[in-house]
């Protein structure tokens, strides 16, 4: 008799070339992350042009006499603003020392918020933003000695954090107050420090997922999908379900006696009690007109005129029953679901 099971060799001859394909996806992923990672156009860079960059503000702020320094390392902050737009991939020690070191300090969406809100238009409700007026904020919430925006930006000492950073991109730094509340928090003094956090910044960090890069992450999904896709190629067909006919015939009613001996012999008299009021519930919501699983008691009371205490008693009272106490209750359910057929 001749096998048909696929060996090493057959199995490596249909998988080289989608292989082949996840490698070439996966290299090209990782060429495009390092193209990107070494541009300029991120989010919240100074010399980007695009929507999200931030080049709008950071001109601004030179036009009004402020040096920009965009840094990696924070190194030299002493008398300088400094502003974080990663402030969650530093380690807090080395991030509360640069605040102590700089005379301001202004956190970009620090994920220690209690809450979050939707951006949108607020207006400032504090004296610190009473200049710049409405803007566009959200994000986080946090708690702090001053709070604007409802909290989304607070200050506490010479530390602002906002939860937000629409005001800082290209794309919405002309809307509403946004620019000068910009120019408000990151011009407070003649030297700014734009501090995009380090690799040995991000070596702080203390999952590895953190660590690797949107491209990366995408390069793995793909390759999932490439995987699932082959295994679901190669898979042997097992064509559709065909019925075959049972050997014997087992009766509806040689059933539930089996099933009833089975509570019985467990002592599930409480727990085949719980199965007969839900099979109630199930059966008389249609005719109710009751979405399944609402309490149909208010509605059965009005239609049979029993109390609703005992129609809600007799459908979902979880007490104890014995044997013959189960058999009472099958019968007054049995009575309830005929007169609501009736009714």
């Amino acid at each position: 008799m001749t096998t048909v099971s696929p060996d090493a060799g057959r199995i490596w001859t249909a998988a080289r070339g989608p292989l082949l394909i996840g490698v070439i996806i996966l290299f090209t992923a990782v060429v495009i992350t390092l193209v990107r990672g070494s541009g300029e156009g991120g989010s919240f860079d100074p010399r980007s042009f695009r929507p999200e960059g931030s080049h709008a503000v950071a001109d601004l702020l030179e036009q009004n006499g402020v040096r920009v320094e965009l840094t990696d390392d924070a190194s030299s902050v002493d008398g300088a603003t400094l502003f974080v737009t990663q402030p969650n991939l530093i380690d807090p020690e080395r991030l509360a020392d640069l605040s102590r070191r700089a005379s301001a300090t202004v956190l970009l969406a620090p994920a220690t918020g209690v809450s979050r809100l939707e951006p949108e238009t607020r207006q400032p409700g504090c004296p610190l933003a009473a200049k710049a007026g409405a803007a566009t904020t959200g994000g986080f919430v946090y708690e702090g000695e001053q709070r604007c925006y409802d909290s989304t930006l607070v200050r506490t000492g010479t530390v602002t954090m906002i939860g937000y950073g629409g005001i800082f991109t290209n794309r919405d730094i002309d809307s509403e107050g946004n620019a000068a509340l910009a120019l408000s928090l990151l011009g407070q003094h003649e030297r700014l420090v734009w501090y995009v956090p380090s690799a040995a910044d991000r070596s702080q960090q203390k999952t590895l997922t953190d660590l690797v890069s949107d491209g990366w992450k995408f390069a793995a999904l793909q390759l999932g999908i490439a995987a699932v896709l082959i295994a679901l190629w190669r898979a042997r067909r097992l064509g559709r379900v065909v019925p075959e006919r049972l050997p014997v015939v087992v009766r509806a009613a040689e059933t539930v006696e089996g099933r009833a001996r089975l509570y019985r012999r467990s002592h599930a008299a409480a727990h085949a009690a719980s199965v007969l009021r839900q099979a109630t519930r199930d059966r008389l919501a249609p005719l109710l007109g009751v979405p399944v699983g609402d309490d149909p008691s208010e509605e059965i009371a009005r239609r049979t005129s029993r109390p609703v205490t005992s129609v809600r008693a007799l459908l979902y009272d979880e007490g104890s029953v014995d044997d013959r106490g189960l058999v009472a209750l099958a019968t007054d359910l049995d009575a309830l679901e005929d007169e609501v057929r009736k009714a």
